[in-house]
């Protein structure tokens, strides 16, 4: 069944390195929002795996240092009772070196964080947050699940939220692999033990909020289908489909820790798409914030991109 869409304002795309898109949509029982923290570059090469530069480079030009700009992008989801934050971007506990290496901008508000000043836009303030759910532990996606406060001590960025996670991640993230171990931060996470529920497979989170498990890029990533009651709804696709520019099945990443999982998991969440009609939320894509997808032949296509 195909799922059909409110949303106001002018605009239905995100301009590259914008702020705040202007739009508001209503998903099932939400008010969805993307929630754009901030920007950083990671190589081109590894964002692409295998595909040769020659051919990615033709969707997204890389700089001098052979690095593509990506987003990240945040959802904010209010309705029920409740306000919501998927995934919480990279924070600033990296330091002043590793925002350079990274070409992190914007720096974070005075004596607020990057996270707490883009909701503050949006009229949401850390203590308003009730759930927080993170797709996985990777640096880019839990880096501002804590934060440092007036001491230096960490605690967690929203007070008084439960932060959602699988408990087949966080069991990986404790022993990662030689091959991953650099994409966590123990810190990230060090301040959550109050506050975090665990939580097992495709589950329903919240209410009209599920679960869709996908291990290929990492073990126990979970995406976010908030459902619209018919059928429809929104995907938060996290890094399963980092950016509209990794439709293509093959298109996987060299973060990737199984990449033939991944391009599976990959095709059976775009058909579902297709035929569903979801809209798939990007979360690194530097210009697009969500996007419906078709097929012509074997190959997924955007079919319309959505600003949030």
């Amino acid at each position: 069944m195909m799922t059909s869409y409110r949303s106001t304002g002018a605009d239905a795309t995100l301009a590259a390195e914008a702020g705040q898109s202007a739009a508001t949509m209503q998903i099932g029982r939400y008010d969805a929002r993307a929630v754009r923290t901030a920007s950083f570059r990671l190589d081109g090469g590894a964002m692409f795996g295998i595909v040769p530069r020659p051919v990615w480079e033709k969707e997204l030009a890389p700089d001098a240092d052979n690095r593509i700009g990506l987003a990240l992008r945040c959802l904010l989801l209010r309705g029920e009772g409740r306000t919501i934050v998927v995934d919480t971007g990279i924070g600033e506990k990296g330091g002043t070196r590793f925002d350079e290496r990274f070409a992190v901008a914007p720096p974070p508000p005075p004596g607020s964080t990057r996270l707490a000043g883009a909701l503050a836009e949006l009229d949401v303030r850390p203590e308003d947050v009730t759930d927080c759910v993170l797709t996985h532990l990777h640096w880019d996606h839990a880096g501002g699940a804590v934060a440092a406060g007036p001491g230096g001590a960490l605690a967690p960025q929203f007070p008084r939220a439960t932060y959602w996670l699988q408990r087949a991640h966080w069991e990986h993230a404790q022993a990662p692999t030689e091959r991953d171990a650099g994409s966590f931060r123990r810190d990230d996470w060090a301040a959550l033990d109050g506050q975090l529920r665990l939580v097992d497979g495709a589950v329903e989170l919240l209410p009209g909020v599920r679960a869709r498990l996908s291990g290929g890029h990492t073990p126990g990533l979970q995406l976010v289908h908030v459902d619209d009651g018919a059928g429809g709804g929104l995907v938060y696709c996290a890094d399963l489909l980092p950016t509209a520019h990794h439709l293509r099945p093959s298109w996987t990443m060299g973060y990737d820790l199984f990449p033939a999982a991944c391009a599976a998991e990959k095709r059976a969440l775009l058909e579902e798409a297709a035929a569903r009609g979801w809209l798939l939320f990007f979360e690194h894509d530097p210009a697009t914030d969500a996007a419906t997808v078709r097929f012509e032949g074997d190959r997924p296509l955007v079919d319309r991109t959505v600003a949030l």
